[in-house]
């Protein structure tokens, strides 16, 4: 038997394959479905299920591409709602992979429809549970992005005592070698405290996990519910994506419009720019944002641009294109792509630079911006006198940044301050907008 894990940095997303005697089932796939079938063809194995622990909110899962594709089976809760074809998996029901079983288990907590799938060897041993996003390394999934979207709404306050039974009933009874494949590692917004390990064991999380330590079920649900994690613009709409199936990852991709560089932009649609920094400053378009091409590009692009929003997606190069494209359509975003250019003549505008020294000297005489998270907020300020405005809540709370000084935007190291900046200055035309970009950290 072999199970394998797919793991997206990006994302922080892990998907599976679990491969026996030719046989195949894939976990929580991610959008680009390839990765799949190359496995199966490594190991000359028939891709006949595909698994969904649950309508996901943070990625477009590939499910019913494979389906369409291979005819595999789509298994998946019936309190999911799913309306693309598939046969439901809830308590009681077994796949048969050849001499091995996949038994479903209900595991409400980070949403009503969440299921756990336990793998049971050919010697009728449990070896494995793919716990999607209820239980992770270190964590438990959030409970609060199921009150408005999906199938089922529940209140964050009634998934926090579901995942206590959750856990305490169906996890934690478990053989302590039980061997955890959680479907996030840390970085991922579906949990606030996941450990650096990309998989785990219930007996390590049963004497790590604060979340699987001894409380009281009204104790558990204050602690979960305390400090976590923003929700990027983009959650809602993956749900009810996922609950009807994304269309194909090629075909959507090879869509997007390209054009030249020379296009006169439309007025009043966005331009996300993902060149570094460094060029962004030297010319861009007016009122661009500058969303550069890194590890969280999706997680940012779903926070700053909403999912009914058209925008101009620009780059260096056709390679550069191409990533960034298949980065959006990650997150479904693919659609939203106006055309993808390179950078445009237009690209004119000169970002002012700022006098670090002059700045540190005189931080009194200019408005500072605190656009990093409020978990980081929280734990201190960098400088007192900052207003403090998240990156994913900042187009909505322009407006009360004063005027009266030049302003300068913070972040932690210079990313997220990069597209502040540019947030700012499209509307804020009075005073310069400074990136105080990597040079924060010499404060």
């Amino acid at each position: 038997m072999i199970v394998n894990q797919f793991y997206d940095k990006g994302l922080a997303h892990a998907s599976y394959a679990i491969v026996r005697n030719g046989r195949m089932v894939v976990i929580d796939p991610a959008r680009d479905p390839q990765p799949y079938y190359d496995f199966a063809k490594i190991h000359s194995a028939d891709i006949l299920g595909v698994i969904e622990t649950h309508p996901h909110a943070d990625f477009v899962s590939s499910h019913l591409e494979i389906h369409q594709t291979t005819g595999a089976v789509i298994y998946a809760s019936k309190l999911a709602g799913g309306t693309f074809p598939h046969e439901t998996f809830d308590d009681g029901d077994v796949i048969q992979l050849d001499d091995v079983k996949l038994k479903a288990i209900n595991t409400p907590g980070h949403s009503p429809d969440s299921i756990c799938i336990l793998l049971e060897d050919e010697k009728g041993k449990d070896r494995a549970i793919f716990t999607g996003d209820t239980l992770f390394a270190g964590d438990v999934g959030r409970p609060d992005l199921r009150e408005t979207a999906g199938n089922i709404t529940a209140k964050k306050e009634e998934l926090a005592h579901a995942m206590y039974r959750s856990t305490r009933e169906k996890l934690m009874v478990l053989p302590a070698d039980v061997t955890v494949y959680p479907a996030h590692g840390p970085g991922s917004l579906c949990g606030k405290s996941m450990s650096p390990d990309l998989q785990t064991t219930i007996g390590k999380e049963l004497r790590d996990n604060y979340a699987l330590q001894l409380m009281d079920e009204l104790k558990f649900v204050q602690t979960l519910l305390a400090d976590q994690p923003f929700m990027p613009k983009y959650f809602g709409y993956d749900v009810e994506l996922n609950k009807t199936g994304a269309p194909g990852f090629a075909e959507s991709i090879n869509s997007v419009p390209r054009a030249a560089n020379d296009i006169e932009l439309e007025k009043g649609i966005l331009v996300i720019d993902t060149r570094p920094s460094d060029k962004y400053r030297k010319g861009h378009v007016k009122n661009s944002i500058n969303l550069q091409d890194g590890e969280k590009f999706e997680t940012w692009l779903g926070s700053v641009v909403g999912p009914d929003e058209a925008f101009y997606l620009i780059a260096d190069t056709d390679d550069a294109l191409d990533v960034m494209i298949r980065k959006a359509a990650k997150i479904g975003y693919e659609k939203n792509i106006k055309a993808a250019l390179h950078t445009p003549e237009s690209a004119t505008v000169k970002s002012p630079a700022i006098n670090v020294e002059e700045f540190k000297s005189r931080t009194a005489d200019y408005t500072i911006i605190d656009a990093r998270n409020w978990a980081e907020i929280n734990a201190g300020k960098i400088f007192t006198e900052a207003l403090t405005i998240p990156l994913p809540e900042l187009r909505e709370r322009v407006g009360e940044i004063p005027t009266d000084k030049p302003i300068v935007v913070h972040c932690a190291a210079g990313y997220r301050s990069a597209a502040a900046a540019g947030i700012i200055a499209a509307k804020i035309k009075a005073v310069p907008v400074y990136d105080l970009s990597d040079a924060v950290k010499e404060f």
